[in-house]
């Protein structure tokens, strides 16, 4: 039991650590070069960006402990090793958006991002079920957060 709730603490401060980071990213230019920016009319409440996340990253290490519980690091170091790649890729794209600002770099970040969390996500679902299901939300995410980014993009050229 005590090994089960130290996996899940270290699952999550992973997936909390690269939050850190792409915060850390995102606060050099949140506040000056963001707002300055064309935004289409359904760009969401920074607010509303920062709970979906925090819930986000929540998920995240949630299903990488639910799939590590399936036979723990050596049986799923591929499913375990591309949950660790979305994670940085995740944690890039703040870089090159917010810390570079550079929308149509942070965008083919992003397409790799997507690909890496879908293939994660299929990886998720063959060795657990609610692993599989965690992970969802944030494709779901992510994709809206490329389409916005795309728009980003074309809108301030």
């Amino acid at each position: 039991m005590i090994l089960k709730a130290a996996a899940l603490l270290v699952f999550l401060l992973l997936a909390y650590g690269a939050a850190a980071i792409g915060g850390a990213a995102t606060a050099t230019s949140v506040n000056t070069w963001y707002p300055a920016l064309n935004k289409p009319s359904w760009t969401p409440p920074g607010s509303t960006i920062g709970t979906v996340w925090s819930i986000l990253y929540f998920l995240i290490g949630l299903s990488a402990w639910r799939v590590w519980l399936n036979g723990g690091l050596r049986e799923n170091a591929l499913t375990l090793g591309a949950w660790a790649v979305q994670l940085v890729l995740n944690t890039l794209w703040s870089v090159v958006f917010f810390g570079l600002q550079r929308p149509g770099l942070a965008f083919a970040e992003l397409v790799l991002l997507w690909l890496a969390i879908l293939a994660t996500t299929v990886l998720f679902f063959r060795k657990d079920l609610w692993g599989g299901l965690l992970f969802v939300p944030y494709l779901a995410w992510v994709t809206f957060a490329g389409f916005l980014n795309a728009t980003l993009w074309r809108m301030n050229l």
